[in-house]
């Protein structure tokens, strides 16, 4: 077993403890504290929240942008290979959370959409494996998700840069947990899929040890 993946395992079974303790000891007391407490306000830290939203719309931009620039020249700056990396890795990140969600099927904190159980609407708390549904779709945090998928490129890419990338996760986090939106387990399993997500696409994009899609130079196949 590789060093990578011993580190990998590492940090899936502490996120697994820690979600399992905040599911019995943290989420309700937290969700029922933002909603007494944060709500009112609660405008201010959907501000927060929407950073993650402004992350996909960049993310389409530059794989647009950056795909087509590669139809015209081969030249590529690190900036760019960032950005376009960080497109990638959000939809593949977005893929996955979306069927998490399904799997899991767990309620909301609160009344979003028609009617559906949360803690604070009618005391519903739980997971629903498979249930389906906008309502059964809390975890994991797809905000989160999005955010830490994108930190993690560019905390790979752009050391010096680190608190940036730090206060960028925090404030989704603040928005997320300040505007009652989700559980902290749901942020805690949003950030560990996005943060893998991102960590695995810049090794596979470093070490480049995928096979080429196009036969090379002299016709033959590279596989």
């Amino acid at each position: 077993m590789s060093d990578r993946l011993k580190i990998w395992l590492t940090a899936f079974v502490a996120t697994a403890a820690v979600v399992i303790l905040c599911y019995l000891y943290v989420d309700r007391p937290v969700a029922f504290f933002a909603h007494a407490n944060t709500v009112p306000n609660r405008r201010y830290f959907d501000m927060l929240t929407r950073i993650s939203e402004y992350l996909f719309v960049a993310a389409a931009v530059a794989f647009v942008v950056f795909g087509l620039r590669t139809l015209v020249t081969a030249r590529w700056r690190k900036w760019q290979a960032a950005l376009l990396l960080c497109g990638i890795t959000l939809a593949v990140a977005e893929t996955i959370k979306d069927e998490l969600k399904f799997a899991f099927g767990r309620t909301w904190p609160e009344t979003w959409i028609n009617n559906n159980p949360s803690l604070i609407g009618n005391g519903t708390y739980g997971f629903h494996p498979f249930h389906g549904g906008a309502g059964y779709n809390s975890f994991p945090s797809g905000h989160t998700t999005a955010a830490c998928a994108v930190a993690a490129v560019l905390w790979v890419a752009y050391p010096k840069l680190r608190p940036l990338w730090v206060l960028m996760v925090i404030a989704v986090v603040v928005g997320l947990i300040g505007a009652d939106y989700h559980f902290v387990s749901d942020i805690v399993a949003g950030g560990f899929l996005g943060a893998s997500t991102g960590w695995l696409a810049v090794m596979l994009w470093d070490e480049g040890k995928l096979p080429r899609m196009r036969p090379d130079r002299r016709g033959g196949d590279t596989d």
